[in-house]
This record gives C-alpha cells, structure tokens and sequence, in this order.
C-alpha cells in the first residue's frame, strides 16, 4: 500500500461521510511532493460547556491523526458564534451565552485539547478576530450569499418551520458566520459531526464565492455513550469526562457492552491501528475475551489523559474490584445516603446505582452474583447502616466502592 493510500485509510478511519473523496486524495498527494505544503485542517468548538468528555474528543482524535500526517489544525474556538448559539439539532432558539461566559469556557477548552493535539501543530484562533472587525454593512454582505429557500432546506429549521415554531432571524446566521471562518482560515478541510453537515457544506459555497478552492468536507459520528444507545451527554449521564480521575475512566470504559467496544476503538485509540483490530475481531470470534481488548483502550485512555503510572494504578484498582484481591482504596469512593436504621443489600444496590431495582438485586442474589469486599454476599436480610464502607458489585462489571452516610431517606 503506496504512503498516499495509508494516509487516505487511516483519515477515512471512523468517518462517517468525505465529500469529497477524490479532492481530498488529490490535496494529499500535493502535499507529499517536493515543495508541497501541509493541509490546513480546521475545526470549530462553540464554547458553551466548559468541560470535554470522549464524545468532544472524537474531532480532536481526526485532528491527531492529520498532524501526525504532518498537517496543520485550527482549533477555531467560535465566540462569536457562541454568542449566537447553533440552533443545531434544537427545536426551540437556543438562549446566547454572554461574553464573559464564552470567554471562561474558552480557556477551559485551551488548557484540555493539549492533552490530545500537538501544540507544535496547533493554531488556536478565535473567529471574533474577523468578525469584530465586520461592519454591518459586511455582515450584510454576507448575509446576501445565501437565501431562506437554502436555510429551510436543513433538517432542523424545516422541521420547525412546518411546526409553526420560532426561528429567530440570528439563528440563519450561524451557518453563514461557521461557513465564512473557512474562507478567513483558507482552510483545505473542516472537520464535524455528522449535525453539521449543512454548515460545513455552506463553506465550501462560501470559499468557492471568494474564488478559493472549496474544503474538503468530513464527518464523524456521533459517539455513543455508556448506555450504548444514546449520544455521550452529560445531561444523560453516559458520559467519560477527559478530566475525570484514571480510576473512573478506567472503571466506566470496561463497563461498555462489547459490540460498542470496537466503534470506540475506531473512533478513540492511537494505539490500535486499523490492521490490528481487524486481527483482534478474528480473535475475538476465536474465542478471544473482549475484557482484554477493553483493557488496551482504558489503559491507553488513562494514560493519554493523565499518565502511564497513574492508568497502571487504575488498571489494578479494577482489577482489585473484579478479582476480590489488591488494594481496593484505588477505587473512587462514593456516598450513599441511607435513614438512619440502614438498608438491606438489595435495596442499598439499587441506591448505590448498581443494580436498576430491587427486584434485579433480588434476583442477582439468588444467582451468587453479588460480592462484598470481593465476597459472595447472599444474606438478603443484613442490614447496612450508616458508617459502613466497602466494595459492593454485581457480576464483574457494575461495581462501585461506597460509604454509607446518614441522610433523609426518599
């Protein structure tokens, strides 16, 4: 396989749609010749949370991959267009976050995409740098690029549209502002999720506008969460926070069902390249456990995040927890509120967030699923009261280290 087909397949790795393929193999092969120049790749992040879990990291992990290739990204931090707010798969317009909240969450962003991202290769700009500059009369301009006939063709506005719903006349905005930072950035390719198609497209109509050569357009997937069916949200819950501690990116990346295993090893690990996964599925279907698989991508998630030593400490607190043997204190500690005359063991799983019902206690008992402290437990009738602290778990993925605290029982 020829250094341009490497290149192609491991940027194609994971991607859900390029557009278009052939101009992006064309660009690459420029670059690889004598005098070429690297790519510029850009993405853009609105900063409306302040914190990144693995979903953001997605794009972060593409960018990688292009600097590893020797390109240069643009992490393009939109506040300007966070004060406008992407009405992006939303039904209601989206309330503007205020300068100085954009601002704050805008160094919070700086200080964690370096965990990830080459800071040799990394220009970090910000789009008000062009559009603070913009009179009215250019916005205008801009504006005039572009119909409302176009606008209602994307997916959200039309649905809102035919639902008699708002659409403020800011929010048809936000897709020209996205579009016109490719033509301030010349960008040769913008990354994005697969929501924003419609925005990413409109820059390319935009650079063709400015008599630019139009970006190569990719999109990735959304990444499931822990629940293996919903988007990785923090609203949800489903969600791996990169500034989480080793033990609890370690903990919750082996709880993920194994079908979901290998889209998170297409779309989060460096380590295990595309050859390798294709072999680890032939194993696996040899007889292969996929916990070793898992075990591979939450060390390499803990290390990249925090460190070798710490993702080492992680690893045996979880296999502290599943063997009943090592150093339990690895394990993060959560509170529990109990009333004051304690819990039996069913009802402190459900508590505890381990087991959905007591009844599903109930019936994991019965099978000697559940270990305390590494122990078969089976006395359904022990009373847990305030005070007590130790390792509950049910089979060998759901487990949690507790302190059972006093508190108003609901």
């Amino acid at each position: 396989m020829s250094q341009l087909q490497q290149a192609v397949e491991l940027i194609a790795r994971g991607s859900d749609e390029i557009l278009k393929r052939e101009e992006l193999e064309a660009r690459l092969a420029a670059s690889m010749k004598d005098g070429g120049r690297p790519l510029r790749v850009k993405a853009g992040f609105d900063p409306t949370a302040p914190d990144l879990h693995l979903g953001h990291t997605v794009l972060l992990n593409k960018m990688r991959q292009f600097q590893d290739l020797g390109h240069q990204v643009i992490f393009l931090i939109g506040d300007f267009t966070g004060m406008i707010g992407d009405p992006t798969g939303k039904n209601i317009t989206r309330k503007p976050l205020t300068r100085e909240d954009v601002l704050a969450n805008a160094q919070t962003y700086a200080e964690q995409v370096f965990k990830v991202l080459d800071r040799e290769r990394t220009e970090v700009r910000f789009n008000s740098e062009w559009f603070g500059q913009m009179s009215a009369a250019d916005m205008i301009k801009l504006a005039a690029q572009h119909t409302v006939a176009r606008m209602l063709e994307r997916d959200d506005f039309a649905k809102r549209y035919a639902a008699q719903q708002s659409i403020a006349i800011h929010e048809f905005l936000y897709p020209l502002v996205q579009g016109y930072d490719s033509v301030a950035l010349k960008a040769d390719v913008e990354l994005g999720g697969t929501d924003q198609k419609f925005n990413l497209l409109m820059g390319r109509g935009l650079q063709e506008h400015h008599g630019q050569p139009p970006q190569i357009v990719l999109t990735m997937p959304l990444l499931e969460g822990l629940d293996g069916v919903n988007k990785m949200s923090k609203s949800l819950g489903n969600y791996i926070g990169i500034n989480e501690p080793a033990i609890d990116i370690v903990t919750k990346t082996m709880k993920i069902g194994d079908d979901l295993m290998w889209r998170w090893v297409d779309l989060l690990s460096f380590e295990i390249g595309i050859a390798e996964a294709k072999a680890l599925r032939d194993d696996v279907a040899a007889g292969l456990n996929p916990r070793d698989i898992k075990l591979r991508l939450a060390r390499e998630l803990a290390a990249r995040f925090h460190d070798a030593a710490a993702a080492e400490l992680a690893i045996a607190g979880w296999h502290a927890a599943v063997r009943g043997e090592g150093d339990l204190s690895q394990l993060p500690l959560h509170d529990v509120v109990v009333p004051a005359e304690g819990l039996r063991i069913a009802a402190l799983l459900t508590a505890a967030g381990i087991t959905p019902s007591n009844g599903e206690a109930n019936r994991k008992l019965k099978e000697r699923a559940v270990r305390v402290d590494g122990e078969v437990f089976e006395d359904a009738a022990r009373v847990f009261t305030p005070g007590f602290e130790g390792v509950l778990a049910v089979g060998k993925r759901n487990f949690a280290r507790v302190r059972l605290v006093r508190g108003e029982w609901m």
